[in-house]
C-alpha cells in the first residue's frame, strides 16, 4: 500500500551517503546525508492537513484519514522501499562559522512526483539524527503551529516558502525552556510534514567547501544544477557562475517579498537559506505590527539587532558571499561571482523602488517617487504605526480629498490622541504631496484600489494569532487553527465576516511571550 504516491527518490540515490548507520552523534565526511529512521511516536494523533498539498502530491482526502497516512507522516512507518535520511550541512550562525550542522531534528522520507511538479518530504520533530548535537531531535506542538500555519500562510501571499502537509501530536511530552532562562518544563510534541522542491540549503554546499571536499561539492552542485536549474544546460564554469547568479535572483525576490508584507524572518542564518530562494525553517519569526525598520523578533538577537527587519536584504547578501565563497573552488576566478554580487545591490534598489511603487498604487516612474517613500516612512515611524493596516487602508484615499487622508489610516496608529500639531502636519504635508504624484497617473480610484489590494495583505498570521491557536490546541481545541488556516489563504480578499482579523496588535499582547518575544526555543 503506497497511497498511490509517485515516489521518484533521488537525493539518497545519486548523492554520496554517510557509511555509518549506527544514529551516533558525528562528523560525517565526503557525505551529503546519512540513513537515519524516525522516532517511534508513543499515541499520534492527525491534528489538520493542507488539502492544497494533499492535491498537489496526488493523495485525496480520504488517503489523509487513514491510519496508514497518520503512521507515515508521524514517522511509525516507512512506505516500502523508501529510505528516510538527514542532511548534512553547515552553516555561519550570526555571522560566525559553526561548523557541521545538519538535520538535527528533520528526517526527510521520500520525493514524489506528480503533475510534473517534483516533491521532497520531511518530518520536523521526529526524533534525533547523527546532526541532533546536543538535543532530542524532537519539535513542540507551540512552534509546529507557527511553522505549519506560516508556510501556507506565505505561499498564499504569494511569498516564495516551503509548504507543510500536516500538523500531528506524538503523544510523546517534550522538555523544553521557552525564553532560555532556566524554567523549564514539558509540553506536547508535535511533528510537521514540510513539503517543498528541495531542501538544499548554502549551508550544504559551505560544509563541503570548509572541508575542501571539493569532489562531493562539484557531484552536489551537479545534481542541484541538473534537477532544480535544468535550464543552464551540461556542467561547466560558466554553468556555476549562472547558477550562482540565478540563487543570488532568488534570494533577492524572496526578501523583497518579506519586505513587502512585513515579515522578519527572525534567524536568516546560512544553514537557514534555501538553495531554491524559498523561506525556510519558521522559527523565532515575526510580522512587523509597528513599522520599526530596528524590530527583530528573535530574543537571541536583541542586542545587536543583526537580522532586523530593514537589514534582511544586507543579510541576504552577507549569506550570498558566503556562498560565492564555497563555490569559489569549482569556478576559480572572483570576479564573475563579485560582479554578480555588486548586482544583487543595484538590483535591490530598483526593486524595493518598484515594490514599494505598487504598495502606493504608482504604475509610472518619477524622480520624485524616493523623496516621497522616504518621507513616508519617516512618518509611519513618528509614532506607532500598523504597518499591515495602514497599507490596506491606504487604498481608498482620494486624491480630491487629501486632507481627509489622516482619517482614513486613523485605525493603523495604536494611539490616535498622540497626532498633535507637528505629527499632523507632517502627515497632511505627506497626503498633500501623494495626491499630486497620483494625479499623474492614468488609473481610476477604482483600478487603484484593485491594484493595491492585490499587493497589501488585508490579513497576515501575526504572532498574537498564533499565539491564541496555540492556547486553544495546549487544550485540545484545534478549532481556531483550522480558522486561521482558512482565513490566510485568502489574504488580500475582504472577507467581512472575518474582519475581528483585520486589527492592530491587542495591547494584552505587546509584551507577551509567543507574541512579540520568541525564542529559536521549539
Amino acid at each position: 500500500m503506497n497511497m498511490n504516491l509517485n515516489i521518484k527518490d533521488t537525493f539518497n540515490k545519486e548523492l554520496p551517503a554517510d557509511p555509518i548507520f549506527e544514529n551516533t552523534r558525528r562528523q560525517v565526511k565526503n557525505a551529503c546525508f546519512s540513513f537515519v529512521s524516525p522516532k517511534q511516536t508513543a499515541k499520534p494523533e492527525l491534528l489538520h492537513v493542507s488539502p492544497d498539498m494533499l492535491g498537489e502530491l496526488g493523495l485525496t482526502e480520504e488517503d489523509a484519514k487513514s491510519k496508514y497516512f497518520l503512521n507515515v507522516f508521524t514517522g511509525n512507518q516507512a512506505i516500502e522501499n523508501t529510505k528516510p535520511f538527514a542532511m548534512c550541512y553547515g552553516g555561519h550562525q550570526f555571522g560566525n562559522w559553526a561548523g557541521q550542522l545538519g538535520d538535527g531534528r528533520a528526517i526527510n522520507l521520500f520525493e514524489v512526483e506528480h503533475n510534473n511538479n517534483h516533491w521532497a518530504l520531511q518530518l520536523k520533530g521526529s526524533g534525533e539524527t547523527p546532526y541532533s548535537r546536543t538535543a532530542d531531535g524532537l519539535a513542540v506542538l507551540r512552534s509546529s503551529v507557527r511553522e505549519y500555519l506560516c508556510s501556507e500562510a506565505m505561499y498564499h501571499l504569494g511569498v516564495p516558502t516551503t509548504r507543510a502537509l500536516s500538523l500531528a501530536l506524538s503523544g510523546d511530552k517534550v522538555l523544553r525552556d521557552v525564553m532560555y532562562n532556566g524554567n523549564s518544563a514539558y509540553e506536547k510534541g508535535a511533528i510537521v510534514s514540510r513539503v517543498a522542491p528541495s531542501f538544499l540549503r548554502f549551508g550544504n554546499f559551505q560544509i563541503l567547501a570548509a572541508r575542501q571536499d571539493i569532489d562531493t561539492l562539484k557531484v552536489l552542485v551537479n545534481y542541484t544544477i541538473k534537477h532544480f536549474f535544468s535550464e543552464l544546460g551540461e556542467p561547466s564554469k560558466e554553468t556555476y557562475i549562472a547558477f550562482f547568479k540565478e540563487v543570488v535572483q532568488r534570494t533577492l525576490k524572496m526578501i523583497i517579498d518579506w519586505q513587502r508584507v512585513g515579515f522578519v524572518h527572525g534567524v536568516m542564518n546560512t544553514d537557514n537559506m534555501s538553495i531554491l530562494g524559498l523561506t525556510i525553517d519558521y522559527g523565532p519569526y515575526g510580522w512587523l505590527e509597528g513599522f520599526d525598520f530596528g524590530w527583530t523578533p528573535n530574543t537571541t538577537d536583541i542586542k545587536h539587532k543583526r537580522y532586523r527587519f530593514a537589514n534582511q536584504p544586507n543579510m541576504g547578501l552577507w549569506n550570498l558571499y558566503q556562498l560565492a565563497n564555497a563555490l569559489y573552488s569549482l569556478i576559480d576566478e572572483a570576479e564573475p561571482l563579485e560582479a554578480v554580487l555588486e548586482q544583487y545591490k543595484a538590483d535591490f534598489e530598483t526593486g524595493s523602488l518598484k515594490m514599494m511603487r505598487d504598495k502606493l498604487g504608482l504604475i509610472k516612474e518619477d524622480e520624485s517617487d524616493r523623496i516621497l517613500i522616504q518621507e513616508l516612512e519617516d512618518n509611519l515611524q513618528l509614532i506607532e504605526t500598523d504597518m499591515t493596516v495602514f497599507f490596506r487602508n491606504l487604498s481608498r484615499f482620494s486624491t480630491e480629498k487629501p486632507l481627509e487622508g489622516l482619517d482614513i489610516i486613523k485605525d493603523a496608529f495604536y494611539v490616535f490622541n498622540e497626532i498633535t500639531g507637528a505629527i499632523e502636519d507632517r502627515w497632511n504635508i505627506w497626503f498633500t504631496k501623494y495626491a499630486e504624484r497620483l494625479q499623474q497617473e492614468e488609473t481610476t480610484f477604482e483600478e487603484r484600489k484593485v491594484a493595491m489590494n492585490q499587493i497589501n495583505p488585508k490579513y497576515v498570521l501575526r504572532n498574537y494569532m498564533s499565539q491564541l491557536a496555540i492556547d486553544d490546541a495546549n487544550k485540545g481545541d484545534y478549532k481556531l487553527i483550522d480558522e486561521l488556516f482558512n482565513l490566510l489563504k485568502r489574504p488580500y480578499d475582504e472577507q467581512p465576516e472575518k474582519e475581528e482579523w483585520f486589527a492592530k496588535r491587542p495591547e494584552w499582547a505587546r509584551d507577551k511571550v509567543g507574541c512579540s518575544m520568541l525564542s529559536c526555543s521549539s
